[in-house]
């Protein structure tokens, strides 16, 4: 299973010359895992850069993947992990769902940069 951190839906689904690397990966549903924060960030950045139907389209488009809400479980180990590596709430949970799951974390947020269980593409 893969996830792929807000980050990398945004530049898939801009274009850009990173986009080219997340887009495979985005076109593969059924090893994806989704958790429901990135659905909230990538709603909110689509719907004040694209519209409300573009982000509908594209928010329908993640459902096809494994949708994880946040648990008990996984809030607690994003707490921990937000102590420990000094991450935001959002990207805590994120990265604590990845780990939660096995999942291969893919981003190319730069806090996430040397953090265990991530791979990073560079900017």
């Amino acid at each position: 299973m893969i996830l792929v951190d807000t980050c990398g839906w945004i530049e898939a689904i801009a274009g850009t010359a990173l986009g080219r690397h997340y887009q495979p990966l985005l076109r593969r549903p059924r090893d994806l895992i989704v958790p429901t924060i990135v659905q909230f960030e990538l709603y909110k950045w689509l719907a004040r850069t694209l519209g409300d139907a573009a982000a509908d389209e594209i928010i329908a488009a993640t459902q096809q993947s494994e949708i994880r809400p946040l648990t008990t479980e996984i809030a607690l180990a994003a707490a921990e992990l937000a102590l420990k590596h000094r991450l935001s709430a959002a990207d805590a949970i994120v990265y604590a769902t990845a780990r939660r799951f096995q999942a291969e974390f893919i981003t190319s947020d730069g806090h996430f940069k040397d953090l265990p269980d991530v791979r990073y593409l560079a900017k």
